[in-house]
Order: C-alpha cells, then sequence, then structure tokens
C-alpha cells in the first residue's frame, strides 16, 4: 500500500515540473467539454463519490512548425523516453510507413504502468496510439492532428491534440483528478520544446485556439 508521505511527495513533484507549460489544453471528465474547475471540494483518498473512470484532455494550438515537422516529432516513438516527461522507455517492435507497435513505460508518482502501444502514422497528417491491454487502463487513446496553419507563414501549422482513457480502477480514477491536467500539459508542451530543439526558434509565437472549450476563430 502507497503511504500518504508518497502521495504528498508526488504531488510537490508535479507542481514544481512546471517549465514547459506553453501548451493550455482544455480538461474533459466524463466526455463532456466542461473546464476543470480550479476550485474542488476537499476529500481525502479513500472517501470517493460516485463519478465516472473515463477522463479525457483536448488541446488545440497554432505553433510556429510545419506540420511535416511536428509530425516526425510526435511519431518518433523510440526517441519518447529522451523527451516525453515521465517515460520510462519506449521501445519499437515493428514499424511500417503506416503502423507501428511499440511498448512503453511511464512512470510518475505513484503511479507506473507499462503497456503496448499501437500507432496509426498518416504522414504528416496524423499520429493515433492506442492502448488496450494496460493493467491500469481499460483503454489509452493519445491522437495528433495537424493541419495548415498562417497563409502568410509557411512555417506554421495547427495541432490538435487528445488524451482519452478510462481507468480499470475507480481508486486511480480519483487519484488521477490531483496530476492528469498537470501531466496532460506536461506532454503536450514537451513535443513542443522537442521540435524547438531539433529545428530552432519557432517562427511566431505558440497561440492557444481553445477558451473555454470552444475554439477561438482567427
Amino acid at each position: 500500500m502507497i503511504s500518504s508521505k508518497c502521495y504528498s511527495f508526488g504531488y510537490r513533484a508535479l507542481l514544481r515540473v512546471s517549465t514547459i507549460l506553453r501548451f493550455q489544453g482544455h480538461y474533459v471528465n466524463n466526455a463532456h467539454c466542461q473546464c476543470h474547475t480550479l476550485h474542488q471540494q476537499r476529500r481525502t483518498f479513500f472517501n470517493f463519490p460516485n463519478s465516472s473512470r473515463k477522463r479525457e484532455y483536448c488541446g488545440r494550438q497554432l505553433v510556429g512548425y510545419t506540420m511535416e515537422q511536428m509530425y516526425e516529432v510526435v511519431s518518433d516513438v523510440e526517441n519518447y523516453h529522451k523527451f516525453v516527461p515521465w517515460c520510462k522507455q519506449s521501445i519499437v517492435r515493428t514499424k511500417t510507413p503506416s503502423n507501428l507497435k511499440a511498448d512503453l513505460i511511464v512512470g510518475f508518482p505513484p503511479i507506473n504502468e507499462s503497456y503496448t502501444s499501437n500507432v496509426t502514422l498518416v504522414k504528416p497528417y496524423l499520429v493515433k496510439a492506442e492502448c488496450r491491454d494496460g493493467r491500469l487502463f481499460h483503454y489509452l487513446l493519445t491522437l495528433w492532428r495537424f493541419s495548415p496553419g498562417l497563409k502568410r507563414e509557411h512555417q506554421s501549422c495547427v495541432v490538435d491534440f487528445q488524451i482519452a482513457f478510462e481507468f480499470r480502477s475507480t481508486f486511480h480514477s480519483h487519484l488521477s483528478n490531483l496530476f492528469f491536467d498537470q501531466v496532460a500539459r506536461q506532454m503536450e508542451g514537451a513535443f513542443i520544446q522537442e521540435a524547438g530543439n531539433r529545428y530552432g526558434p519557432s517562427s511566431i509565437p505558440p497561440r492557444n485556439l481553445l477558451q473555454n472549450g470552444n475554439v477561438i476563430k482567427s
């Protein structure tokens, strides 16, 4: 059993890791687009109200990199352990131009999870990763879509990012309320930072295209 000190340490660690929050996403609970409230009712770890085990996070961002550049970063699964937060291992077992299968280990206090990810690749438009054999999850879906950006700026594109999953355990579902939105935003921002490491400074400042769950029209 995990001690209360472990939970306290994990929560403080996540709060400290906040250097790459360039992306601003939208946290969704129970598959409805509702903003994640900042003030939540206090409760203990072992006194949970009834709620869905499903979690979803959506982000939409205009960035100063091309569709091809962002696709190359996101599809580079074998190097996830080098730049994706909490990814401890990423080994690609099989790969074709349209699909790959990889074994990953992801860990952030107090959870460690190993799973096989089946990834669909549509260059340079889409990267979709699915898992249905994890010990923690009934399913896990990560979806990236890339579309043209500004007409006046060739080196730009719109990135849509989504994570959706369902925990097997009610305990882990409620535990994720403390960590999930922070983890998702950090993961999202890590790919933009990696694009900068590979291709240099972005042509334009990143712009959030979601406000209260709605797309902002240019």
